[in-house]
């Protein structure tokens, strides 16, 4: 291996650490974004059960 060789191989190996780590932070974001979504969903349905009366509940 030469010096030109080395020096890309450098390159590329800062590259992908660099990439790694954004793809580190976006996986974190995403992580913190499902949370989000799954308690609004938990909300949304915990209002929609208390305002819709089950259909099959019979109410006679």
């Amino acid at each position: 291996m030469n010096d030109e060789e080395a020096q890309a191989l450098r390159r590329e190996n800062d590259y992908l650490k660099r990439r790694n780590a954004q793809l580190q932070d976006d996986v974190t974001s995403l992580g913190g974004q499902v949370l989000r979504m799954q308690q609004e969903l938990e909300r949304v349905s915990g209002r929609r059960a208390m305002v819709s009366p089950d259909p099959l509940s019979g109410g006679q």
